[in-house]
């Protein structure tokens, strides 16, 4: 049986995050001397361009949220405490 895992989290933390993790990744590339370090940079960008998720409808999401949002009133989802015994194993 296929398992889908749900992770939670407050939406505004979140992006303060991702904002501050920006910001300390550019001053820290700002340092970076190293080629074959740029290089590997480099490629995962390029990597994340090739397989970057392409934006779905709104219908298609809400379908998703209605899905989601179902499998859990059925009791199919993981805690968090089982949600880290599982990535524990990855």
């Amino acid at each position: 049986m296929e398992q889908n895992l749900y992770i939670c989290y407050n939406k505004n933390t979140k992006v303060m995050n991702v904002q501050a993790d920006i910001k300390w990744i550019s001053q820290e590339l700002k340092t970076v001397k190293d080629p074959t370090l740029i290089e590997a940079f480099k490629n995962m960008l390029k990597y994340r361009e090739k397989v970057a998720p392409k934006r779905i409808s709104v219908e298609q999401y809400n379908k998703e949220l209605d899905e989601a949002e179902a499998d859990i009133e059925a009791g199919n989802y993981y805690t968090t405490d089982e949600a880290r015994k599982i990535a524990s194993q990855w």
